[in-house]
């Protein structure tokens, strides 16, 4: 089958590999599409993915055509969309019911093949089924939307919050939409992209701006969501954050990337500085979510490209132009 491998950091090419094979609690998947994130970026910048060469892509969905031995829960002809998450289950983290935190963690696209290829195999226990009147051609909406559902469990905002979003791509658009339906007072975004920040405001932000100074609120935000990974924007959002607010890191920050907080405001505004690592038990509830149209797809994914155009797909979403970009084998 054809797929997209990233061989050595910063190389990445379509070739031919073997077709995979299910082990007995597993199936495959004719992948319809496969979603573009910041991970991919990091495994190809030699980041995150333990061992190269690896084939991505950690959001995807499609329609089961291969059966392991002991599968009984799914059927040839299934459309499903994929939770890329692996987990050991043994370690103290996974039996604290903070799976995330494995001390073996691993991921589909990271760790071992993703959904950037033809056929990709899953564990028939990460597998949710799609409801017929979901195009399974925008499902690969869905893995990140349930990111977006963790950081919004992390945050247990309270109704009636002003909330601050660096970053319009997909994922501060995301917690944008998620924003709106948990009870906000506002939701104020910033990006430095004219057209990104057109799309917020098409989403219905209150207000959109390239620098957090234009809004004119010097008393801050009770929430403050970093959806950039970028050492300026989260340096600039934790100033932002109101007496008794919260900070959330939320995007997806180098490994270099630091930044200088105040021990003492912390401590005297009682402010919160908290993180969201993936998914965590919030699959399933954004699979929901994107049943009953929470995205609108056509909103959301920019570009579908074909899977030979994978390394030009990676170049123009490091470029930062579009939103979702989806691979479509």
């Amino acid at each position: 089958m054809k797929a997209a491998v990233i061989e050595a950091p910063g190389k990445v090419t379509v070739t031919t590999v073997p077709d995979p094979t299910p082990g007995p609690r597993e199936v495959v998947v004719d992948v319809a599409a496969c979603g573009l994130c910041g991970t991919d970026l990091h495994i190809l910048q030699g980041e995150f993915a333990p061992r190269l060469p690896i084939v991505p892509g950690h959001e995807f969905a499609g329609e089961v055509v291969g059966l392991g031995t002991e599968v009984t829960e799914l059927a040839i002809g299934d459309r499903v969309a994929v939770d890329p998450s692996l987990y050991c289950n043994e370690c103290r983290y996974c039996r604290n019911g903070r799976n995330n935190l494995c001390d073996r963690w691993a991921a589909i696209g990271v760790t071992v093949a993703g959904g950037a290829a033809e056929y990709a195999v899953a564990p028939v226990a990460n597998c949710v089924r799609l409801p017929e009147h979901v195009d399974v051609a925008n499902a690969a909406l869905i893995e990140p939307l349930s990111c977006a559902v963790r950081g919004y469990d992390v945050l247990n905002a309270r109704i009636g919050a002003n909330v601050l979003i660096y970053g319009s791509g997909t994922m501060g658009l995301m917690m944008l939409e998620l924003a709106k339906r948990t009870g906000a007072a506002s939701v104020d975004i910033i990006d430095l992209n004219p057209e990104r920040l057109a799309t917020a405001e098409k989403l219905g932000c209150s207000r959109a701006a390239a620098s957090a100074e234009e809004f004119q609120q010097p008393a801050g935000w009770q929430v403050v969501i970093d959806a950039t990974g970028n050492a300026a924007a989260i340096q600039d959002g934790l100033d932002r954050v109101a007496k008794a607010g919260t900070f959330l890191q939320f995007g997806v920050a180098d490994y270099a990337t630091t930044a200088t907080i105040s021990p003492y405001r912390i401590y005297n505004q009682e402010i919160t500085i908290t993180g969201s690592m993936a998914v965590l038990h919030s699959f399933e509830r954004a699979a929901d979510l994107f049943a009953t149209g929470v995205l609108d797809p056509q909103v959301f994914i920019s570009h579908r490209l074909p899977l030979d155009d994978y390394p030009r797909a990676l170049a123009q979403f490091a470029a930062g132009q579009g939103r979702k970009i989806v691979i479509v084998p």
